[in-house]
């Protein structure tokens, strides 16, 4: 049997760039967006306080979305797992 996907349900902004994700399995979860928002899309959202508020929920991907296209997996946000960015810039040791 396939194991479900968790997808966000709901988000809520507390401050800053921190928001409190309600994911599909009942997990609630507070989480710093800051170290996600790298690159050319999620620039206009560290810039503009207004803009990042407009965060909202693809009810189709079940994931969170900005108006200008910018979105984060929500499987990175449920895992905790590391951003993309700062895995491709890991130098090899």
């Amino acid at each position: 049997m396939e194991e479900e996907l968790v997808r966000i349900k709901r988000v809520e902004v507390l401050h800053d760039f921190t928001v409190r994700l309600e994911f599909t399995d009942g997990t609630i979860r507070e989480i710093d967006l800051e170290p996600y928002l790298h690159g050319q899309g999620f620039e206009p959202l560290r810039k503009d306080p207004e803009a990042f508020r407009s965060v909202h929920i693809d009810e189709r991907s079940g994931t969170i979305v900005w108006d200008n296209g910018a979105d984060i997996d929500p499987d990175v946000l449920y895992k905790g797992l590391t951003p993309a960015w700062m895995e491709d810039n890991r130098e090899v040791a």
